[in-house]
């Protein structure tokens, strides 16, 4: 199965809005009715649960000079769409990467969708990002287009799903499928295998994921906070949040050789200095929390009363702390009032590279 995956036969259409797909052909194999959401399944016998992520907004950007205007601004290079077999259209790609601001701190987090619209055309791209920014992303692209030949324009038509197999059986299979009038896009989280699939597809659609059930936001952010995969602004506070102290890197979202971009400078410093003395680590909270939760910014205190980092964000009892890396193995607290405490316990991700373990 190919890292991503542009139903077979869809092609842009030509007479309407500037993004929309349609169908052309009939499709290989046949779906199962489902609920009108993109899960087939919503009871029992489910291997695959589908999130639907409406904090997560679409960008799209086009034009002749959106390739290299994008590469001024991104941490990382460009997803291109691979080669057409003739039959499909080109298949979709995506990666990660962070806009930066010019003292190298992340802006926005962003998984960029690669593709090509038309044959005669050049790629467009898809920005992925919190929708609480969408706006300001906006924005930010708008102040750096200058004369270069570059659309940039809200995607509200699609909506942004996560995928993830909740039984052993889903294993590496695809969980896409074709079905006639059906649109959408699929392709790996380019952040990490643990993290499943990304899905595009209109807000109202068939089922397009056999064997899926829908499931519950706030589980899906509990997942991503135990794998210690940060997103969005309450995870990456814009202006605030470093790249690399971040994982940006063991997320395959930099390039320490692609050309310069905004913000280089301090991320290939640090990086060529191979020092980075904290880190965005998973945690687990313990004991009685507060009705409102842990504040963001909470100083995390080691046993002798010691700074050892600062409580980013969290749900529920899981959450992300950046932390000194010297620290992490010994007891762990957050100071509630003066005499209310909540242990903290750390974890290192194992599809983090092992030599950071």
């Amino acid at each position: 199965m190919a890292a991503a995956v542009l139903l077979r036969g869809a092609t842009p259409g030509r007479g309407g809005p500037a993004w929309r797909w349609r169908l052309s052909g009939t499709p290989r194999r046949r779906l199962a009715q489902g609920s009108g959401f993109p899960c087939g399944d919503p009871a029992g016998g489910a291997i695959w649960t589908c999130f639907r992520l409406d904090e997560r907004a679409l960008v799209r950007v086009r034009g002749p000079d959106a390739a290299p205007f994008l590469l001024g601004l991104l941490t990382n290079e460009l997803p291109l769409p691979g080669p057409a077999d003739g039959v499909a259209p080109p298949p979709v790609r995506a990666g990660y990467a962070h806009f930066l601001n010019v003292q190298g701190r992340t802006l926005y987090d962003v998984i960029v969708y690669g593709l090509q619209e038309r044959a005669e055309e050049a790629a467009g791209f898809l920005l992925e990002c919190d929708s609480s920014v969408l706006g300001a992303l906006q924005k930010h692209l708008t102040l750096y287009k200058i004369r270069r030949k570059v659309a940039v324009e809200a995607h509200p038509e699609l909506r942004v799903w996560a995928v993830l197999p909740s039984a052993p059986e889903a294993g590496g299979a695809a969980p896409l499928q074709e079905k006639a009038e059906a649109a959408a896009v699929l392709t790996r989280d380019p952040r990490t295998a643990c993290m499943g699939w990304r899905l595009l597809t209109q807000q109202e659609g068939p089922a397009l994921v056999p064997a899926g059930r829908l499931g519950h936001s706030g589980d899906y952010h509990q997942l991503r906070y135990r794998q210690g995969v940060p997103e969005g602004v309450r995870d990456l506070p814009p202006g605030v949040a470093l790249p690399l102290e971040s994982n940006l890197a063991f997320m395959n979202g930099v390039s320490f050789t692609k050309g310069c971009y905004i913000g280089q400078e301090l991320t290939a410093r640090t990086h060529h200095m191979g020092v980075i003395r904290k880190r965005l680590f998973p945690v687990r909270l313990s004991g009685p929390l507060p009705a409102g939760g842990i504040s963001p910014g909470t100083p995390v205190l080691t046993e002798s009363g010691q700074a050892a980092g600062k409580f980013r964000a969290g749900q529920g009892d899981v959450g992300l702390a950046l932390l000194q890396s010297e620290k992490i193995k010994g007891p762990l607290h957050l100071r509630i009032s003066e005499s209310d405490h909540v242990a903290l316990t750390v974890s290192v991700p194992d599809w983090w590279p092992k030599a950071t373990k």
